[in-house]
């Protein structure tokens, strides 16, 4: 399969049939320690750190380009690399590597379904030595297209054609627990927890995306409107906001300011 016809969505069986190759880029988006406990060959560890700010109130927001392009020079990405993403949790982590490299235009990626759990549940081989990158410049250059701010939320409270998807647990969506100064949600916001797309009785692979689509069309969450998508800090929403991109929504956005933005301020009207 040639690398530019690489799906989004990349099952453990065809990556395996891939690699080794150059131009090739996997990425482990997890812990050092877990990376060192097993990864597949070849693969590269990023701590998921790097990929969010780490400033309060809204640690989450995505770092600026000149932290970024030291990010993804240190890993030794070029043009001509197709990334391959993949984590030890499910697709969070992935999620926000694919979603950052969207937004600093290199488009050329796929999520390996399932991650490291899918890999070894399949029996494919896993190595423990870290491998070390290749370092090269990379100039980034930050596209807006996939990021959302408050700004291209408010005016669009209520519209029939724009919809929230609010990631985080039920409890945090009702307002019963908060990691920010106010608790509760995004008035009009759909509540669907990203843990219920990963399916834990099959390796962490994602739920039926069949049976999926069917049920974000019945709650308002159809790909004929415009979709932003958010957590606490856009960890677990990358998830969301990947999976919509993989069943073919053309307009979702991550609001990385999230509920660490948005519920520490005092202007942004909350419901719970």
């Amino acid at each position: 399969m040639p690398q530019s016809a690489l799906p989004l969505l990349l099952e453990v069986e065809q990556l395996a049939s891939l690699i080794p190759n150059d131009r090739l880029l996997l990425i482990d988006v997890s812990g050092p320690d877990n990376y060192l406990n097993g990864h597949l060959p070849g693969a590269l560890n990023l701590h998921p750190g790097y990929l969010q700010c780490g400033v309060a109130p809204a640690p989450g927001k995505m770092p600026d380009a000149t932290q970024l392009a030291e990010v993804f020079s240190n890993l030794g990405l070029t043009p001509e690399h197709h990334v391959i993403a993949y984590d030890d949790e499910g697709g969070g982590w992935a999620g926000r590597l694919l979603w950052t490299l969207e937004a600093i235009g290199h488009t050329s990626y796929s999520y390996l379904n399932g991650g490291i759990h899918a890999w070894r549940d399949a029996g494919l081989e896993t190595e423990t030595t870290a491998q070390q990158a290749n370092p090269r410049e990379f100039t980034v250059t930050i596209n807006r297209a996939p990021i959302a701010e408050i700004e291209d939320i408010l005016p669009r409270l209520g519209s029939p054609e724009f919809a929230i998807w609010d990631a985080r647990s039920a409890a945090e969506y009702n307002g019963e627990r908060t990691g920010s100064m106010r608790a509760g949600h995004i008035p009009g916001a759909i509540n669907i927890d990203w843990l219920e797309l990963i399916d834990r009785s099959n390796a962490t692979r994602l739920v039926n995306l069949e049976q999926l689509q069917a049920r974000l069309n019945e709650l308002g969450l159809s790909a004929d409107k415009d979709i932003v998508t958010h957590c606490q800090s856009h960890h677990r929403s990358s998830l969301t906001w990947l999976v919509m991109r993989i069943l073919g929504y053309p307009s979702v956005k991550g609001y990385h300011g999230s509920w660490g933005e948005w519920g520490n301020r005092e202007d942004t009207p909350v419901e719970s």
